[in-house]
């Protein structure tokens, strides 16, 4: 299971899905270009020391990442709420990517078609979206649970 942020906008969101993604021994992706400046410093004030202990890898551009992915042979499962599955009722693979798009405008369509399934987490009626770093701790303690790849 690894995670995936689009061109993402916030520092903090950044160091909080770090955070979470080093807790649980999970790498991670950023896909550049980011909304501020990506530097070691920026992200050990956004996410303490565990963003720094994080295992990171910086994608150039969208086009970087997909041969990445396609090479490395993952399923990229974008986290939209335009998504056609509901979490609970999808099933993850160990080899997913959980892909989650910028705060401010999710990913472009290109994106969204290139990925291989499209999965909504359900919320109450009257609500947008949820922050983007709450969205990669739910999807990926459901990815984690059902794939059983939480640490020991």
């Amino acid at each position: 299971m690894e995670i995936a942020l689009f061109q993402p906008d916030i520092a903090g969101n950044v160091g909080t899905t770090l955070r979470t993604a080093a807790c649980f021994g999970v790498p991670a992706h950023i896909i550049e270009p980011c909304g501020f400046p990506f530097s070691d410093s920026a992200l050990k004030r956004a996410g303490m020391d565990y963003a720094v202990r994080a295992n990171v890898r910086r994608h150039a551009d969208w086009s970087d990442f997909q041969s990445w992915a396609a090479a490395a042979g993952h399923r990229l499962v974008l986290l939209t709420t335009a998504g056609a599955t509901p979490l609970p009722d999808f099933d993850f693979s160990s080899a997913d990517v959980l892909l989650l798009g910028a705060e401010s405008s999710g990913v472009p369509p290109h994106v969204h078609d290139a990925a291989a399934a499209r999965v909504a987490i359900p919320m109450q009626a009257g609500f947008r979206s949820l922050n983007v770093a709450v969205a990669a701790g739910i999807a990926l303690a459901e990815a984690l649970r059902q794939t059983k790849g939480f640490p020991a």
